[in-house]
């Protein structure tokens, strides 16, 4: 009997010791060995070719791995096509949300704009959304507490576009060509607000939708306008084709372009129309041909050589798991998405591998990026025009 009871005891004891382990919650996307992150973006569809942004994540996690990964731990990313569709993004979002540590490099304004609350309700990190910055300014303080935004604001882009046109440039009459989203929109009204403080006009507004692939009427009512400069904000897709129609038509003005656009992909799919334009290059990036970039890029092409001349969309997204992984690292191998957040808000004038523009997040800054460089196409490069024009955080 006296046995027994020493071994009922012994089980209790073991019980006791092994219960409040049990009881401590699982970090979702963490375990000994791993650390799974999750994106959703267009492999497919109209804006495949931004789809580059999670092959150079993958790129870069495999490249962390090699290493040893993060504390021990290797970097999984669980990649989901959503063919730049919203409802497939929240599909997509809704499926990971608890099974990831958190959602990065998140891409297009709709697509951010429709999934976003889906993380947020979650309490999954949503880490360095690629879509228009201003959809967070009316979230509430404490839905932001696991954002971290990197993305350039399309409106001060487009105000400084439109202004370079008119000053520099000495064009008198602007059009735009834009997505009829709040992408495209954001980038018009920056546009539209540089014209009226330098007394110029916008005389053509020209909008398009995902679905357009005959572009003909749209280049005839930019030619019809009269504009000396149009300014794009489309898909890579797009701003090839509408180049090539008003080329066609003989009509060829001063071209400038939102960094969404500076991937040296444009020469493949523009050919020579992309020479001679004026084209930002965002915060996150750059130019590629800094010596900083081009050791990262050759790292990229190591992992995923379906990057070679597409090295800036493999760096933009590179760059937000180079800024994931350094959350990882600050937060210790005692990993939850507090401990995350947390350590992203140390993070202070930071720039990964020497890329890009600083990053500054904070416990009051959520918006740590607002820059661009305003470049032009010269012999299938990339020249820098201006120093880094930075615009004020947004939140």
């Amino acid at each position: 009997m006296r046995s027994v009871a020493m071994r009922v005891a012994a089980v209790l004891v073991s019980f006791l010791l092994v219960a409040p382990a049990l009881a401590q919650p699982k970090v979702p996307g963490v375990t000994d060995t791993e650390v799974t992150l999750g994106t959703s973006t267009p492999l497919s569809g109209p804006a495949a070719a931004w789809g580059n942004t999670a092959r150079g994540m993958e790129a870069w996690a495999a490249h962390v791995n090699e290493q040893g990964g993060v504390h021990g731990r290797k970097i999984k990313l669980v990649l989901k096509d959503d063919g730049y569709v919203p409802g497939r993004a929240v599909a997509n979002v809704t499926e990971m949300k608890d099974s990831v540590f958190a959602i990065v490099g998140l891409l297009g304004t709709a697509i951010v704009g429709a999934a976003k609350d889906v993380a947020i309700n979650a309490k999954t990190p949503l880490v360095a959304p690629f879509g228009n910055a201003r959809i967070f300014v009316k979230e509430p303080r404490e839905n932001m507490r696991g954002v971290f935004v990197t993305n350039t604001d399309y409106p001060p882009e487009g105000e400084f576009l439109g202004t370079y046109a008119i000053r520099q440039l000495k064009a008198q009459k602007l059009a735009v060509f834009y997505q009829n989203d709040e992408y495209g929109k954001g980038g018009f009204d920056g546009v539209r607000k540089a014209a009226a403080a330098a007394g110029a006009q916008v005389v053509g507004e020209v909008s398009y939708e995902l679905s357009d692939r005959a572009l003909g009427t749209h280049a005839l009512k930019l030619k019809e306008s009269g504009a000396d400069a149009v300014i794009l904000y489309p898909t890579a897709t797009h701003g090839a084709l509408i180049l090539k129609e008003m080329a066609g038509q003989g009509y060829r003005p001063t071209i400038l372009a939102s960094f969404t656009l500076a991937d040296p992909l444009m020469f493949t799919l523009a050919g020579d129309l992309w020479e001679g334009v004026y084209v930002n290059v965002a915060g996150q990036v750059g130019p590629i041909t800094t010596p900083e970039a081009m050791r990262a890029s050759e790292i990229l092409s190591k992992y995923e050589p379906r990057l070679k001349g597409k090295e800036y969309a493999g760096l933009y997204g590179a760059v937000s798991m180079m800024l994931t992984i350094e959350g990882l690292k600050r937060a210790g191998r005692d990993l939850t998405r507090e401990k995350f957040v947390e350590a992203l808000e140390t993070i202070r004038d930071w720039r990964p591998e020497g890329i890009g523009a600083p990053i500054t997040f904070g416990p009051g800054r959520r918006h740590g990026l607002n820059a661009v460089q305003l470049m032009r196409a010269e012999k299938g490069k990339l020249v820098p025009v201006t120093g880094w024009q930075v615009f004020p955080p947004l939140y």
